[in-house]
């Protein structure tokens, strides 16, 4: 399946929708589409590629990769919830040397922009694989590197390093060393925290290059017939459509203080609960500089590509011909005027 970037469509006075500019600069980083796979939903692309051409995508952010084998938690891992569903996978994966030897060549030789995620036991452990990977960096497939400080379907909460300031400071700065500046590094962030502005301060603070808002949010099913916990490791990570209003919210609230002065000004990339393009929309509205598709990749594994079609239409529906001139738009008081603003700044 050949994904067309520029969304040609049919607007809604019956006349064709025209191009719209959809690339997005992440922190250096050129991305030929808006939407990315979210971690822990492709694994490392290959389950994606019979539909999608994951080259025209803006990236694959593989499933978080740690320093050692780990087979996860218990089963049942997953449970339906309205509008979502819960896991409680426990960061399983095949380790950083595994990774290395068999997915990383396939995205490299796919041609497939290859965004990194990194998770951890202790913040030496961090620090170590994002040095090995931005050693071999954009020539050895490594476009950036996620650092996902906020997973919180681990067993270990005190792991979720995102929920404290100390800790994300703690990590980021041992990662911000290793990477050196070699590839962009963004933050993942949790919703569970009471102010999230504080936490990222402290990662932007760290030196990282832009942030990934938000992951899943902690909750928890009883099955009624069975008169427990559905979940073996009983809490897990709620996603789906469910979560999309706590994403804006946040990504509202760290886009207005970039606004305001009171943090640096770096991309976002907006996560939760994207199904169509008109979520990734408000993602965007509120100040996603690019949005990842999740979830919904589970039901239809064209979501990512599907989704980026939608946000090019519903674009040129309203007169916006670059993604980057609807970034934040929401936050202004005549959206209109703001945009007329920005189009003539970008001639």
């Amino acid at each position: 399946m050949t994904v067309e970037m520029s969304s040609p469509s049919v607007a809604a006075d019956g006349g064709p929708v025209p191009a719209v500019d959809l690339t997005v600069d992440l922190a250096g980083l050129t991305l030929a589409g808006p939407t990315l796979t979210a971690s822990g939903c492709a694994a490392a692309g290959r389950e994606l590629a019979p539909f999608v051409d994951l080259r025209r995508l803006g990236g694959v952010v593989t499933k978080s990769i740690l320093r050692e084998a780990r087979s996860g938690r218990p089963t049942p891992r997953m449970a339906e919830t309205p509008s979502g569903m819960l896991n409680s996978i426990g960061l399983q994966g095949p380790g950083i040397d595994a990774f290395l030897a068999h997915d990383l060549p396939w995205l490299r030789e796919a041609g497939v922009t290859t965004v990194v995620s990194i998770a951890g036991n202790d913040a030496a452990e961090f620090t170590e694989l994002a040095g090995r990977l931005a050693e071999l960096g954009p020539a050895g497939g490594v476009a950036a590197i996620e650092v996902n400080i906020s997973c919180p379907n681990v067993a270990n909460r005190g792991l979720v390093f995102a929920c404290d300031r100390d800790s994300t400071t703690q990590v980021l700065d041992g990662v911000v060393a290793a990477v050196g500046g070699r590839v962009p590094v963004l933050a993942k962030l949790s919703p569970d925290v009471t102010d999230i502005v504080a936490i990222a301060q402290a990662c932007l603070s760290a030196g990282v290059d832009g942030l990934a808002m938000v992951n899943t949010t902690l909750g928890m099913v009883i099955d009624t017939d069975r008169l427990r916990p559905a979940l073996a490791g009983v809490t897990g990570g709620l996603s789906g459509p469910a979560v999309r209003p706590i994403a804006v919210r946040c990504i509202w609230q760290v886009h207005a203080a970039m606004r305001d002065g009171r943090l640096r000004p770096a991309p976002i990339v907006g996560i939760g609960g994207v199904l169509t393009g008109l979520d990734a929309l408000q993602l965007v509205l509120a100040g996603a500089a690019a949005v990842q598709v999740g979830t919904a990749t589970f039901h239809d594994p064209t979501a990512p590509a599907r989704v980026a079609d939608e946000l090019g239409t519903a674009l040129a529906e309203r007169g916006i011909g670059a993604l980057r001139h609807a970034v934040g738009l929401a936050h202004e008081s005549d959206p209109t005027a703001a945009l007329a603003v920005r189009r003539q700044e970008s001639r």
